[in-house]
């Protein structure tokens, strides 16, 4: 019988810490998958964060080099400088890179630093307990905003893509999800995408993915993806909001 699908060889056979219904995994599943079928095992060097994806170095077997909190950019612009050769990527949530990493995330996608983010979208910070992020949506209830967001007092959600579309160094922007299957072939697609404009040497590029947090959320797996695409895509909506066409 003929093997369809199976573990990437980058991905360790190793249990992952994630919560049931996370999008985590998916996710290290798709950038391993795509590390394999473009033969970048050799080359790739990932900066995880600090967060839920802190132990990314326990699943995918490349070279990493873990990051303080929100500098993940800064961490991937120096490595990348001095290791041209490299891709170099870094791997966000919304709170490491749209709160205590704006400046250096921003400043890296303006002055055009050729490498790749990924950036993890679940409209929470996930690891030390649901607090509201800055993408947390307009009425929803996390454990800082018990009575749901108020323009008023905590702002609007940002749109990171929307924001960085308007930088002069930005090369590549898209929004995918990872709630069902057709979101995440096209996700695969977009890490592909964003790996070859850095290997083109086109400049920033950033994927970002709006991830299920059952946990968080307060929802089981199957609310939570039905969530992102009745509530969540709404505020941020799927698709490429910047592409030079390298």
């Amino acid at each position: 019988m003929k093997k369809v699908y199976a573990r990437p060889q980058v991905l360790k056979d190793v249990p992952m810490h994630y919560c049931p219904g996370c999008g985590h995994s998916i996710v290290h599943r798709l950038i391993a998958e795509v590390i394999d079928e473009m033969d970048l095992r050799g080359m790739a060097i990932c900066v995880p964060p600090a967060g839920c994806a802190v132990l990314a170095y326990d699943y995918i077997d490349i070279d990493m080099v873990e990051a303080p909190h929100g500098r993940g950019a800064a961490v991937a612009t120096g490595i990348k400088r001095v290791r041209p050769e490299n891709l170099v990527f870094s791997y966000q949530g919304d709170g490491d890179l749209a709160a205590i990493g704006t400046a250096e995330t921003f400043h890296a996608a303006n002055r055009g630093e050729n490498i790749t983010i990924f950036f993890i979208n679940n409209a929470v910070y996930g690891m030390t307990g649901g607090q509201m992020a800055p993408t947390t949506l307009l009425g929803q209830k996390t454990t800082t905003s018990p009575a749901g967001r108020n323009k008023l007092s905590e702002g609007h959600p940002i749109r990171v893509c929307e924001v960085f579309a308007l930088l002069g160094g930005t090369a590549y922007l898209e929004r995918v999800a990872v709630n069902k299957p057709v979101a995440i072939r096209n996700a695969k697609k977009a890490i592909a995408k964003a790996f070859q404009y850095q290997i083109k040497k086109a400049g920033f590029s950033l994927v970002e993915i709006l991830s299920p947090c059952p946990t968080n959320w307060k929802m089981n797996a199957v609310d939570s993806c039905t969530w992102i695409d009745e509530v969540m895509s709404k505020e941020f909506p799927l698709g490429v909001i910047k592409d030079i066409k390298c």
